[in-house]
């Protein structure tokens, strides 16, 4: 199978949603960590986002919320957020609260691939990312490479991005870790795409939405139906995906 991955936002109802997306098919969730200045998010997570914030989820909240996901939960936790969020509370203090409540690797969207190197995490490459650059960024990530494939914020699109089958297949060429494709994918139809050409997908900003509009229930459902299109449309997984949840 495709690797599933869904973004939420930590909040106080994030373990309910986190357990319902998990019941239905995600094989790894990445958790928001809300920052006032989110540079690559869409208008949904970024209003998800400021209620979080008004919700008091701060960056000790946000790790107790990490801690209450992993209790219900096997499946990889990867925090996602800003450096200036890590720069606050401090780098190694941070990737050592994160580790203890439970997380996996960290996503740093804004953190320059030479930075803190002794912090895993997963990369991020984008279109325009040169080869050479995907390339480093690949030796370097942990576990996995972020694909992100459009030039833009997250947020729901008409279609999957013209880019990615390019983008996928330069990383191809310089490297073998899986690679989950996300930014733009939004519908069951939209997941079996991309994962044709990655190893998997990341919902977020859809899922954010469902989650906000339906509760845990109506999330469970939305992701089942994920699931269902990628295990459909999808060729057996390659070993080295399968890797990612084992």
């Amino acid at each position: 199978m495709k690797l599933l991955s869904i973004y939420l936002m930590a909040g106080p109802e994030t373990p309910d949603l986190a357990q319902a997306a998990v019941d239905g098919g995600a094989d790894l969730l990445e958790i928001g960590f809300p920052f006032s200045d989110p540079l690559a998010d869409g208008p949904v997570i970024r209003l998800a986002g400021e209620r979080a914030l008004a919700q008091g989820m701060r960056t000790r909240e946000c790790l107790a919320c990490l801690a209450e996901i992993r209790s219900r939960v096997a499946v990889p936790l990867v925090p996602m957020t800003y450096a200036s969020l890590l720069e606050a509370y401090g780098y190694d203090r941070f990737w050592t609260d994160a580790r203890a409540a439970g997380a996996t690797s960290l996503i740093v969207a804004d953190l320059p691939l030479e930075a803190a190197p002794e912090l895993p995490r997963v990369q991020l490459v984008a279109p325009t990312s040169p080869t050479e650059r995907i390339r480093a960024a690949a030796e370097r990530t942990d576990g996995w490479l972020y694909l992100v494939s459009v030039t833009g914020t997250t947020g729901a699109r008409e279609a999957v991005s013209s880019q990615l089958a390019s983008l996928v297949e330069r990383a191809r060429g310089v490297t073998s870790v899986p690679l989950l494709a996300g930014f733009g994918i939004s519908t069951p139809e939209q997941a079996a795409s991309a994962a044709a050409l990655a190893d998997g997908v990341v919902v977020g900003s859809r899922a954010v939405e469902v989650a906000y509009e339906s509760s845990a229930a109506g999330l469970r459902d939305y992701v089942a139906s994920l699931r269902a299109a990628l295990d459909e449309a999808s060729p057996p997984a390659l070993e080295r995906a399968g890797s990612l949840i084992a």
